[in-house]
């Protein structure tokens, strides 16, 4: 009985600490180890990988992180098509701060459990992947949407997490942000608040997939890496010019079908609906939340340079406001950032420098009391949610409201000689130009390179003397500002426009010109800063759920937004506004010629039109800006 125990010992010890020292492995031992746990004892942070059971059967992979010895500790939940795995091993490290995004510091480093779970279908989760699943209904003939998995994950993590106080918030951005509001629709009575990010909200109408009826060619990348199993990642089109690679095929379906990518099932739904009709409707969110009374304390944020999402959270904040009465429900943050960058260092983007990490003073001064307020058992006292806060961008302070927007609608006229004024010219006018398909107005300077100095993140302030002196854009100016002018809200477009063709684009930017002699920032001399770009389909101006063809020589009204903004056109400087035909490669080419499908568009299907812009009298062109009082 001895020898028996002595051998139990040991092979105990052989078992938690390895072979004794100075032993040999047999040379033809396999050297392959199922599992490592790189989170060694030393660890700070405890970090488990469970699969969550969903009410259909399929089990979600769910990965919880949080410090050693939390206890009663909020629960801060993110659902992602991006790897929950890799999102909470971004470094190989026994400090969680280093485990995990840089956002999430300040919340686990104050006992907060941080939950990272794959969306069903993708990376370790079960089931069936569908691009942002609808809710369920007549889009979705299932019983499980993200709605419900939220639920369910929700209610599983307050009964298995000992660790945590049974409060749930939920944040992320993009698509995060998306799944962030569908857990509001038929919410968890756990689920205490939620920060959508630069959401997805509605894909036509102003985020991810078209833009007022455009298409955004490079999401055929993000479909591809996103949806195919093997051989994802970029379109195979090379490393040189994107504008040359789209151009040379034709239309944006004939670069799909060139590339393989029409056998995808995403693409194919792009392509089969063109105009808005029920399948964007359906799925729209703010459409969705607002059939429904607001029950989860909501902050929503985006980035007034927000290249991929611009239109969601406004959206959605435009539709909840109303149910706020007491104005502690919604709120609206804006701040100086790309897409996401809410999540990393906020003190410059692109040419433009802010007055510190503006990411890290919304995360820490904002975000986080906001959380606490509604997940800690023991919150701060004297919390009051702000009713909108945003970033004056052009004199670098926050600036906090009741609500949003702040400014009133004020009309600054199109004119004659390329003027902009405060008041209505009383004589009628046009300009024109030719728009030629085949030399669309690049958004970027040419060559458009994959990922070159990260300039997809940064285009959106892109200096645009890159496209002055082209004679196919228009540009519009006031005189020099003797004082500031501070706007805070949806700059509108109101626009009087012809094309001699039968269909066409219509591109507008608003723009802050700074002086020539700028010695403060000599970088920023005379630069042509944009504070909104959009674009918008002609061929929907009579309704968005079906397309026409325009009458050539007739004048339309064209009225659509830009994105909200906070910003001031210092004294010194000028506003301008510009109009242009194409945006290209991240927008398709309008062939100026009416077909059915843009996507099914031929070769010379595509036209030289000739383009008149109107103002003045009965055919007032102007951008209407939220001006705020002096």
């Amino acid at each position: 009985m001895k020898i028996i125990a002595r051998i139990s010992v040991l092979a105990v010890a052989i078992a938690a600490f390895g072979p004794p020292l100075g032993a040999q492995i047999d040379p033809m031992t396999p050297d392959t180890v199922k599992v490592y746990d790189p989170a060694r004892e030393q660890a700070d942070y405890i970090r488990r990988e469970v699969m969550i059971p969903m009410r259909d059967g399929v089990k979600l992979f769910t990965v919880i992180v949080m410090h050693k010895g939390t206890n009663h500790g909020p629960i801060l939940l993110s659902r992602t098509p991006y790897n929950a795995g890799k999102a909470t091993s971004r470094n190989r490290s026994q400090k969680i701060e280093e485990i995990l995004p840089v956002s999430d510091a300040e919340f686990v480093n104050d006992g907060y459990i941080r939950v990272y779970q794959d969306v069903r279908g993708l990376d370790g989760s079960e089931g069936d992947y569908v691009m942002t699943r609808p809710l369920r209904g007549p889009l979705n003939h299932t019983q499980v949407d993200h709605s419900t998995d939220a639920y369910d994950t929700i209610d599983w993590l307050v009964k298995n997490v000992p660790e945590s106080n049974g409060k749930v918030g939920i944040t992320g951005s993009s698509y995060l942000g998306f799944t962030s509001l569908m857990a509001l629709i038929d919410p968890h009575p756990a689920l205490k608040a939620a920060v959508p990010q630069s959401p997805m909200v509605d894909g036509w109408i102003g985020d991810d997939w078209f833009h007022n009826g455009a298409f955004r060619q490079p999401n055929f990348n993000y479909v591809l890496g996103q949806t195919a199993k093997k051989g994802g990642g970029g379109v195979p089109y090379g490393t040189g010019d994107e504008y040359e690679a789209y151009l040379a095929e034709g239309s944006a379906g004939d670069f799909a079908r060139a590339y393989g990518l029409d056998i995808f099932p995403f693409s194919r739904k792009l392509m089969e609906h063109p105009a808005y009709d029920s399948y964007w409707q359906e799925q729209a969110v703010d459409k969705l939340l607002a059939k429904r009374k607001l029950t989860v304390p909501t902050m929503l944020v985006v980035g007034q340079w927000d290249q991929e999402d611009s239109y969601g959270a406004p959206a959605v904040y435009k539709a909840l406001e109303p149910q706020d009465k007491n104005n502690d429900m919604v709120s609206l943050i804006i701040g100086p950032w790309r897409h996401s960058g809410v999540n990393y260092d906020g003190s410059r983007l692109g040419d433009l420098d802010f007055a510190g990490d503006t990411g890290l003073q919304f995360r820490r001064d904002t975000m986080k009391p906001f959380l606490d307020h509604y997940l800690k058992d023991d919150p701060p006292k004297g919390y009051k949610v702000p009713g909108a806060l945003s970033y004056e961008t052009g004199a670098d302070k926050w600036q906090v409201m009741a609500k949003w927007p702040g400014g009133k609608a004020t009309p600054l006229y199109l004119s004659a000689g390329n003027g902009l004024n405060w008041v209505r010219p009383a004589t009628e006018g046009s300009d024109s130009y030719a728009s030629d398909p085949a030399k669309p107005v690049p958004y970027l300077p040419r060559p458009i390179l994959p990922n070159k100095d990260d300039a997809w993140k940064t285009w959106l302030v892109k200096d645009q003397r890159f496209v002055a002196g082209r004679p196919d854009v228009l540009s519009y100016m006031t005189p020099v500002l003797d004082k500031p002018v501070h706007i805070a809200g949806q700059p509108m477009v109101d626009l009087f426009a012809a094309t001699s063709g039968t269909d066409s684009d219509w591109v507008v930017k608003l723009i802050d010109v700074y002086p020539e002699q700028y010695s403060n920032v000599p970088k920023m001399a005379g630069y042509q800063l944009p504070i909104g770009i959009e674009i918008y389909r002609g061929r929907y101006v009579h309704g968005f759920d079906k397309s026409e063809a325009l009458v050539p020589g007739r004048v339309e009204n064209y009225k659509f937004g830009l994105p909200n903004v906070n910003h001031v056109f210092q004294s010194g400087h000028r506003i301008m506004v510009t109009v242009q035909s194409s945006l290209f490669p991240l927008y398709d080419r309008n062939p100026q010629s009416f077909v059915p499908s843009i996507f099914n568009a031929k070769k010379s299907d595509y036209r030289i039109a000739t383009q008149s812009v109107h103002y003045g009298a009965g055919k007032a062109s102007a951008i209407w800006l939220p001006v705020m009082p002096d």
